[in-house]
């Protein structure tokens, strides 16, 4: 969850900036065809420059970005054994995934948690929390590192990265249109932009990117089955069923009055359209119908 945090956090900061710079040079001219008429082909170029622009710098600086924000201490000489041991642990498991050894790191943080984040495999980070060393025992440790390199093995940052790029060209392409539209039918600007462009565009561009984060969140649930399935093959399937029991544990939902619950319920089902993660529950469902890795 730290790791889309991060990187949606970086991405969507990217480009409000790149898309106010672009505002601010009228660049946002070149979308009009003489002076009346969107230009559609122009607003298209447009619109992917912007929206991959900020979701390939994201990518590009993911690692630095984690490495500051969480303040990983990066093992770049083991100086104990536990240390040691996470080297160790990482190292067999990219050999058997045929990738490239990352950089391994630790982070100061009580609850238990881990991410890998980088713009390639065989230029990655994997981190640990200290709370998730100091609550889980070697297999269900070793369970998560699986995990975690097996999110760099299958390239899930750079596909995440590619989804969000589209995601944001439409987001860009469509609020302009919106704008548009508006500005011409409704306040009725017969040549350039009027007021009612930036303000309906701006406010179209901050709705569709809500609407338009459910998509990502939807692949980004789709590839933790796909890396809890890499770390059962990695670690084994009952180490990372453990892992995830453990982890269900430590995030045990707090009971909750009686007065409140049907508002929970209609909450939860919107909240689980935006959550990264699917629940440890159906995660641990799928492996148990997995045979033993």
């Amino acid at each position: 969850m730290m790791r889309i945090a991060l990187f949606l956090g970086t991405n969507l900061a990217i480009l409000a900036l790149i898309s106010m710079t672009f505002r601010l040079l009228g660049i946002d001219g070149l979308l009009m065809r003489n002076g009346v008429d969107l230009d559609i082909n122009a607003l298209l170029v447009y619109s992917a420059v912007i929206g991959f622009s900020g979701s390939l710098i994201s990518l590009f600086i993911s690692k630095w970005m984690a490495k500051r924000s969480m303040r990983v201490k990066v093992i770049e000489q083991p100086s104990n054994e536990v240390e040691r041991w996470l080297v160790n642990r990482v190292e067999r498991q990219v050999r058997q995934a045929g990738i490239g050894m990352p950089e391994v790191g630790i982070f100061d943080h009580a609850s238990p948690n881990a991410f890998a984040t980088g713009w390639n495999k065989n230029d990655a980070l994997v981190a640990v929390s200290t709370g998730l060393l100091q609550q889980m025992n070697r297999d269900e440790v070793e369970a998560v590192l699986a995990h975690e390199v097996s999110h760099v093995a299958n390239g899930d940052m750079v596909t995440l990265s590619l989804i969000q790029g589209v995601v944001n060209t439409f987001v860009v392409f469509l609020s302009r249109v919106i704008g548009h539209t508006v500005d011409r039918l409704v306040f009725k600007t017969e040549r350039g932009y009027g007021p009612g462009f930036f303000i309906v565009s701006m406010i179209a561009e901050f709705v569709l990117g809500i609407l338009a984060m459910t998509i990502v969140m939807w692949f980004s649930r789709w590839r933790e089955f796909r890396a809890d399935r890499g770390g059962a093959q990695l670690a084994g399937r009952q180490k990372m069923i453990a892992a995830l029991t453990r982890l269900q544990q430590a995030h045990a939902p707090a009971a909750m009055p009686d007065e409140m619950a049907a508002f929970a319920i209609n909450a939860g089902r919107v909240q689980k359209l935006f959550a990264s993660h699917p629940p440890l529950e159906t995660r641990i469902a799928a492996l148990e119908t997995l045979k033993d890795a």
